[in-house]
């Protein structure tokens, strides 16, 4: 076995299948407060955190006048979906082989507590999580690497710790590149592969299950 390393592993999107949710309930919210918007425009930039989507979908003057209240309106209309939402293939089983294998598992998400408390009990990994972030924890999201930061801050890693990165978006990707870790990602995000690639990726997966069964390719062998 490798040299015992932090996996960080981003939720939506890399574990549980709820971009398209997303991307759905943030045109509803917006529609709802005069905002039309394409659903494709929106699925893009699904992955960065809801404190910058309406800025970088409609520009800054958009985000001073309805930002909050969009943000608000996006949570009530995820709630209303978020039982559609399943995990994705093998999404505990890569939890499961990266935790036998002796390395530490913290879960780095932008979502509300409420979403993330819905996704552990959802996938069954508590017991394998040693820890997880929700939005309450970080004033500036992906693509930025305070998320990272503060997920490995939450086990207590000395600096130099060997840590990777597993997500589905580029910008999870740019947010590993600008904390310093190598990432490996899965396409359920929607992104291509030469787009991840592109940004950063080591490598890319059709799903989790795929990646579990690759763990030799990382550095969680």
């Amino acid at each position: 076995m490798s040299e015992p390393c932090i996996a960080v592993l981003d939720v939506d999107g890399t574990l549980v299948d709820s971009n398209y949710q997303h991307a759905l309930a943030w045109y509803r919210a917006l529609r709802g407060l005069g905002e039309v918007h394409p659903v494709w425009r929106i699925h893009r930039l699904i992955g960065m955190g809801g404190d910058r989507l309406p800025a970088a979908l409609a520009g800054d003057d958009v985000e001073a006048r309805i930002g909050d209240r969009a943000r608000e309106r996006w949570s009530e209309e995820f709630d209303r979906v978020i039982d559609e939402v399943a995990p994705l293939p093998g999404a505990r089983e890569l939890v499961q082989a990266i935790h036998d294998r002796g390395h530490r598992v913290v879960l780095a998400s932008s979502g509300k507590a409420k979403h993330v408390d819905h996704s552990l009990d959802l996938l069954g990994i508590r017991d394998l999580a040693d820890a997880w972030t929700t939005s309450d924890d970080v004033e500036s999201s992906k693509p930025a690497p305070d998320l990272l930061q503060v997920a490995l801050a939450k086990l207590g890693a000395p600096e130099g710790t060997p840590s990777v990165l597993i997500g589905d978006s580029v910008f999870d990707v740019e947010a590993a590149k600008n904390a310093g870790m190598p990432a490996f990602v899965v396409r359920s995000g929607g992104f291509g592969d030469d787009e991840l690639r592109g940004a950063g990726a080591v490598d890319v997966f059709d799903t989790p299950g795929d990646l579990a069964a690759a763990l030799d390719r990382t550095p969680l062998a």
